[in-house]
């Protein structure tokens, strides 16, 4: 899964390049060096950003949604968002799957919006909202505490009619760098909720802070760390950056057995 962020505050790019005809551009080389998903967002999510309303978001992902479903519609798309009125008219205008960092909690009706669309869903976990997450995160064990979260949000899906989820543990949304590597430790475990799993490490504090540089330096870390995801179970890499994504999983492919 390529990350495109049509937003100004990105804690990548920093709103460089966001714009619809460099998000097409790089659109098309994340298509050419074999992504199989493309994940639009249009709000940044990043330690202490504010929530933004479903009307301003539309405004900066709609260009972006409607230009990279025109020239590449057999693009699996997706929408990263809180808002149901976002998924709605996304999905509406092309977009096949909803990923939602709040799971539902933001926006009271966006499970029942997902389920009437009927698209795959895609539920992170959270703790707090990106204002407050960072803000000395606690957890009794975090890696039952996320499993316990996620468990029932997949029964909240079930009992909204999403038959479709993928599960996301939140790498860096309300957790210490202890917390995430945890988490990433254990990642098998989340397959006992009989759902894929999305594993998001790119270039999050994670693993800038022990390496010391900043989300520019660290791809390096990004691809180490995915390969450690691939080994531990997770069935899609949400990167920034495609081509080295792919080569570590043409190497995890060659180091894993045929069944």
């Amino acid at each position: 899964m390529g990350i495109l962020n049509a937003t100004p505050d990105s804690f990548f790019n920093k709103g460089q390049e966001s714009d619809t005809d460099s998000l097409l551009r790089t659109a098309e080389k994340m298509l050419r060096n074999g992504a199989s998903i493309l994940d639009i967002g249009g709000a940044s999510t990043k330690p202490g950003q504010p929530l933004i309303t479903a009307d301003e978001e539309l405004e900066r992902v709609m260009p972006v949604v409607n230009a990279i479903h025109k020239n590449f519609p057999e693009a699996w798309l997706s929408i990263d968002t809180y808002n149901s009125a976002t998924a709605k008219e996304s999905v509406n205008a092309g977009i096949s799957i909803v990923n939602d960092v709040s799971s539902g909690r933001f926006d009271k009706e966006m499970l029942h919006t997902v389920a009437a669309l009927n698209v795959p869903y895609i539920a992170m976990h959270m703790q707090g909202t990106p204002q407050t997450m960072q803000v000395d995160p606690q957890y009794d064990n975090v890696v039952q505490d996320v499993y316990q979260y996620l468990e029932n949000v997949c029964a909240q899906c079930a009992a909204a009619g999403i038959t479709n989820v993928i599960i996301d543990p939140g790498f860096g949304f309300g957790k210490t760098v202890a917390h995430n590597f945890a988490l990433l430790r254990s990642l098998n475990t989340f397959h006992k909720l009989g759902k894929p799993v999305l594993a998001g490490l790119s270039r999050k504090s994670m693993i800038c802070k022990p390496l010391k540089v900043n989300p520019e330096h660290a791809l390096n870390g990004t691809t180490a760390l995915n390969m450690v995801a691939l080994q531990n179970g997770a069935n899609i890499l949400r990167v920034h950056d495609v081509k080295e994504a792919m080569e570590v999983i043409k190497l995890y492919e060659l180091l894993t057995p045929n069944p």
